[in-house]
């Protein structure tokens, strides 16, 4: 029996709240900042250096990237050949920590991409969080103490370099409903809330789901 549900969420929708609550009711490892960890370790360069890269995809790397940069020298960690630190590196490095992972039948999985990579895993259950960009920036807000300015201009950038990474690498819109089997206003429910509709349908999922064939191709390969 598995355990495992990626979540994709909006900026403002609540994700770093739900997912690690969920994992917790689940009894699974959340996987969030883990991820640019476990990245850094596979390509023998720092944490920080991992870190860096992973929020310049709110902000302009992705950007840049997006303009004919890919091959160059990207935001190359110190010390590490350019030929290593590029963002295909990065992002096929992200891409094995959530295939060893997923191996594994157990988790909470927020962003990365982990919903288009997995989408053909049977056992996964596949959430996303959205929900009216002011509310959104209302709760961000909140959550993270912030005045509304600030709020706007994060909604503004991770949302449009999250739309931004997955078109450009699996040509997908993320937004896209197919690519859920729940999605949520987690700005109309409460946080809690979503954490105990989500249990309750990761624990579904996981009765109903057949014994896994192979984790298929991410889209694109």
């Amino acid at each position: 029996m598995s355990t495992l549900v990626t979540i994709s969420g909006s900026y403002g929708a609540g994700g770093s709240r739900i997912g690690p609550a969920l994992a917790e009711r689940l009894g699974v490892p959340f996987l969030d900042r883990a991820i640019p960890a476990a990245v850094a370790e596979q390509l023998a360069v720092p944490f920080d250096d991992a870190e860096a890269h992973d929020e310049q995809l709110s902000a302009n790397w992705l950007e840049r990237m997006l303009r004919g940069f890919i091959g160059q020298d990207i935001a190359t960690p110190s010390g590490t050949p350019a030929a290593l630190a590029t963002a295909a590196d990065f992002r096929e490095a992200t891409e094995q920590v959530l295939a060893r992972q997923a191996a594994t039948g157990r988790g909470v999985i927020l962003g990365r991409g982990a919903a288009i990579l997995l989408r053909d895993d049977e056992r996964v259950l596949r959430v996303r969080l959205d929900g009216p960009p002011n509310r959104r920036v209302s709760q961000a807000m909140e959550l993270e103490g912030i005045d509304e300015p600030t709020a706007r201009e994060r909604q503004r950038r991770q949302d449009r370099a999250h739309h931004t990474y997955t078109h450009h690498f699996y040509g997908v819109d993320i937004s896209d409903p197919s690519l859920y089997h729940v999605t949520l206003d987690s700005t109309a429910i409460a946080l809690d809330v979503c954490v105990e509709m989500l249990e309750a349908a990761a624990r579904s999922i996981t009765l109903a789901a057949p014994a896994p064939g192979g984790g298929g191709s991410p889209p694109g390969a």
